[in-house]
C-alpha cells in the first residue's frame, strides 16, 4: 500500500538512519532522503545513504566526533530553522534514533519554539541493531529482564554526573554503554568499585552493522589491557553482561555485500545520471 504522508515545503524532519548498514533504514527513512531538498547529516551516516538522495538536494556535514565538532548544537538547530523559513524540506539526518542520545529532542524543541512544523522518524538504535549483528540477543530469559542504556558523555563532553553505578550491580542485568570506547576504563573500573564482579563479560562492538564491524569479548578485569593490543576503532558499544557469551555461536554477520534493494537502486541512480550526459 502507497504512503501517502507528505514530507511538505517549509517542514524539518528528524529522521533516524540506523547504525550503519543501508537495509536498516525505515521506508519512512527512504522517502525523506529522496524528496528533501537540504540534508543535515552526521558523521555515522552511512555514504551509500546519501546517494539516495536527489541530485539537487544540498548536503550539509554536520558531524561530532570525539572532540572534533564541525558545529555547535545551538548552531545546528538554528541553521533548521533558518532553511526550514525558505520554503525548503529540510532533512536532520542522525545516525542511529534521534531520540535515544540523538539530541533529537533538542531540535524539536528549537522548531516547536520557533512554530516550524516537524516529523520524528525512528530509527534503530545502535543499543539493539548493533547487538544484534553481534550475536548478543539484548534480552534472553536464562540471563535478564532488564537493560539499561547510559552515555559514556554528558552534553558538552564531560563525564556524566547523573550515573548511579551502585544501582546497576543489582538492577541491572545487562548495561549498553554508548560512545563509550574513550572512557572504558572509567566505565569498567567504577563498576567494579560498586561491585559487579571483575570477571564478568564484556563486549565492544566497533562499527556496529558496518562491513567492517569488529567483535571483542573480555572480562571487566581485562578487558582494559587486552584492549590496546586489539585495534578497535569508534564508533563502538560497550556491553556488559551474560549475553555477552552467546556472541561466538550467534555471530551470524560475516557478509561483506551490501543489501541487494541498496544494490539495485544505486545502480538505477547511476544509469539515471548517465543517460543525463
Amino acid at each position: 500500500m502507497e504512503n501517502k504522508i507528505n514530507f511538505d515545503k517549509g517542514s524539518v524532519w528528524i529522521v533516524g538512519a540506523g547504525p550503519g548498514d543501508p537495509g536498516l533504514l525505515t521506508v519512512l527513512a527512504v522517502k525523506a532522503i529522496r524528496t528533501a531538498d537540504v540534508i543535515f547529516y552526521d558523521a555515522l551516516i552511512n555514504s551509500e545513504v546519501l546517494h539516495l538522495a536527489k541530485p539537487i538536494a544540498k548536503l550539509v556535514y554536520v558531524g561530532k566526533k570525539a572532540k572534533k565538532h564541525s558545529i555547535s548544537q545551538l548552531e545546528i538547530s538554528s541553521k533548521l530553522v533558518s532553511e526550514s523559513k525558505k520554503n525548503k524540506r529540510v532533512l536532520r539526518l542522525k545516525g542511529g534514533d534521534p531520540f535515544v542520545f540523538g539530541r533529537g529532542g533538542e531540535e524539536a524543541l528549537a522548531l516547536t519554539l520557533n512554530k516550524i512544523p516537524f516529523r520524528i522518524v525512528p530509527g534503530i538504535t545502535a543499543g539493539i541493531g548493533g547487538l544484534a549483528y553481534a550475536g548478543i540477543p539484548a534480552t534472553h530469559r536464562d540471563f535478564n529482564t532488564s537493560i539499561t542504556f547510559i552515555s559514556a558523555y554528558g552534553a558538552g563532553g564531560e563525564k556524566p554526573e547523573t550515573i548511579d553505578w551502585k544501582s546497576f550491580v543489582q538492577t541491572s542485568h545487562l548495561i549498553v554503554v554508548y560512545m563509550g570506547l574513550e572512557r572504558i576504563y572509567w566505565v569498567c573500573k567504577e563498576l567494579i568499585l560498586q561491585g559487579r564482579s571483575k570477571k564478568e563479560n564484556i563486549a565492544i562492538i566497533s562499527n556496529a552493522t558496518r562491513k567492517n564491524q569488529k567483535v571483542f569479548v573480555s572480562t571487566l578485569e581485562s578487558c582494559s589491557k587486552e584492549l590496546r593490543k586489539e585495534k578497535i576503532e569508534s564508533p563502538a558499544l560497550l556491553v556488559i553482561g551474560k549475553n555477552v557469551l552467546l556472541s561466538p555461536i550467534l555471530n551470524w554477520f560475516k557478509t561483506k555485500e551490501i543489501d541487494y534493494f541498496y544494490e539495485q537502486e544505486l545502480l538505477k541512480k547511476k544509469h539515471a545520471e548517465y543517460k543525463s550526459i
